[in-house]
């Protein structure tokens, strides 16, 4: 884990926000996946941190952050981040997200488009169908085996970790807030910040979504010229041999993002 310059918690709508700064460099807000903030603030974190300075926000309920009873949502969630870069004076910044992350970095640019300077979406949806069933499923179950996941959490490593965090009730609202219908067709055709989507190849997400997702942000339409020069804005990566839930850490993630981030 890289070693921090600086840290805060900012009072947001009943809540403390933790949040980290990392490296030096254009502003980079480093947003994780659900439960686990340190898969996300490992590795990669500090790969960014060599060129950009990387501020890592704990959502509500995570990690360092403390929650209230409201219930979450990835609008919820963004506010939040919006509220956090106010507090440090951030008024543009790069964005980086993963999973949970990168729907909340969505939000962000949905909500706040003002704060997006250009985006990295790591293995995210835009609609409610584009995940396999079995994974629509699994978050289903998970206010159901809440109290089990967070009695089994608690005594682990991670719960070592962030001592302070209420396990079950992680489960609880993480399965709760995948309960909407949503579709984000409207709001990311409407996007203007550069955006780099990344997936597995092996991810959760099927591959056609990704592909839609694409065209969406104006990419697939043509052919890009012999010099390149119709190529759209935005980029799509497919990291080969990866999952959803690995993909966080391949080494290639960090390099197609920080190519990106830097042309």
């Amino acid at each position: 884990m890289s070693t921090p310059s600086s840290t805060g918690k900012v009072p947001v709508g009943g809540a403390e926000l933790y949040y980290e700064i990392h490296g030096d460099g254009p502003p980079l807000v480093l947003l994780h996946g659900g439960v686990d903030p340190s898969q996300t603030f490992g590795a990669p974190l500090a790969a960014m941190a060599k060129t950009h300075k990387v501020i890592a926000i704990h959502m509500r309920g995570h990690g360092f952050s403390t929650d209230t009873d409201a219930p979450w949502s990835s609008e919820l969630m963004a506010d939040d981040v919006a509220a956090v870069l106010q507090h440090l004076s951030i008024g543009k910044a790069r964005f980086m997200g993963y999973s949970l992350g990168a729907g909340v970095a969505l939000q962000v640019a949905f909500r706040h488009p003002e704060l997006v300077e250009k985006l990295v979406s790591v293995s995210v949806d835009y609609r409610t169908d584009d995940d396999y069933s079995e994974v629509r499923e699994a978050f289903r179950q998970l206010p159901v085996h809440a109290a089990e996941y967070g009695q089994q959490l608690a005594s682990s490593p991670l719960g070592e970790l962030y001592p302070d965090v209420d396990w079950e009730q992680v489960f609880r609202k993480s399965g709760e807030m995948n309960e909407p219908e949503y579709d984000w067709t409207k709001e990311i055709k409407a996007m203007t910040a550069p955006t780099l989507l990344v997936f597995a190849d092996a991810d959760s997400i099927r591959p056609e979504h990704m592909v839609e997702f694409w065209k969406l942000l104006g990419g697939g339409q043509r052919d890009a010229g012999f010099d390149g020069s119709q190529r759209p804005a935005s980029q799509l990566a497919i990291l080969p041999g990866t999952t959803h839930y690995n993909l966080i850490q391949s080494p290639l993630l960090t390099e197609v993002a920080a190519a990106f981030l830097t042309q």
